[in-house]
């Protein structure tokens, strides 16, 4: 079973193309997974335009696709009114989330398509479109196990697990870990501590092949930032690092970093990971990285 992740937007609140953001890319949050030959998408960021050009270029007719919204701020979810298999009678999307949460954010996506912000509505997509819900404990999706915890986040946020046949994802940005510290005295006072977070976030993400993770600030640059919702890329090292993560990608690149500031954020994170005894792959997410899992 072949279990395929793709990047197609990784920067947080707002896009930032131009010539300083070539390498990790300037278009909003949007990552492809193909687990066996089901699709599945987190969140709708402007990186949703490119994955739909993309999708009908593999000429796959039908497309059918489970869609993952960690929340509705506007950089996850404004290239949905460009993703252009939605527009197609013969696709079948279906929208995730907790209890209510699914057609509220299929409100939210059809709001976005007002004619005061958009000039196509959400009634002329062609495409079948429906809200789903995951249950606590878990849901299978296709046949790939979801599971889904709640982040720290102003108006909240979700991180989401995919699981299949040994082979274990989690999505989670836009979570401000570093507001669940559980010993925030001691690892302010000697930077070689690690920072613990609590035990449910950590069991969440354990063993996984793959984190990708909100990893925003550096430390200098939290400090105004606190309260914002998002994490600095050291904590979420040390994150990994206790949930005996394999591979971590840092994502949710602020917009105000230049590629040279991202490779020194990416640098710093990696000299972390190797002065702990786990062994932690560590890299910064970048559009058009393809990675095999397992």
């Amino acid at each position: 079973m072949s279990f395929y992740v793709r990047f197609w937007g990784t920067r947080g609140s707002i896009p930032t193309p131009g010539q300083p953001t070539r390498k990790y890319g300037g278009n909003t949050s949007c990552v492809e997974l193909r687990i066996g030959d089901q699709l599945f998408v987190c969140d709708g960021g402007t990186g949703l335009r490119e994955l739909g050009e993309d999708l009908n270029q593999r000429g796959i007719h039908p497309i059918v696709g489970h869609m993952f919204f960690s929340h509705t701020h506007w950089d996850h979810i404004q290239g949905f009114p460009f993703f252009a298999p939605a527009y197609q009678a013969e696709n079948r999307f279906h929208i995730w989330g907790t209890k209510g949460e699914g057609e509220r954010i299929h409100r939210l996506l059809s709001g976005q398509m007002r004619t005061e912000y958009f000039p196509v509505s959400f009634g002329e997509l062609s495409a079948h479109i429906q809200s789903e819900t995951l249950a606590p404990d878990g849901t299978d999706v296709a046949g790939v196990f979801v599971r889904f915890i709640n982040q720290c986040h102003p108006g909240g946020s979700l991180a989401f697990s995919f699981e299949k046949d040994g082979k274990k994802v989690i999505y989670a940005t836009d979570h401000e870990l570093d507001e669940r510290i559980t010993n925030p005295e001691e690892s302010a006072a000697d930077p070689e501590v690690l920072r613990e977070l609590p035990d449910d976030f950590v069991n969440f993400c354990r063993g996984a092949d793959l984190l990708i993770a909100d990893a925003q600030y550096s430390d200098s640059e939290y400090e105004k930032k606190k309260g914002w919702g998002h994490s600095r890329a050291l904590t979420t090292v040390d994150l990994a690092i206790q949930a005996e993560v394999k591979t971590l990608a840092l994502f949710h690149h602020d917009p105000m970093q230049s590629d040279r500031l991202v490779d020194l954020k990416v640098d710093q994170c990696r000299r972390r990971a190797e002065k702990s005894a786990h062994k932690l792959t560590v890299f910064g997410a970048r559009e058009g990285i393809e990675l095999l899992i397992g």
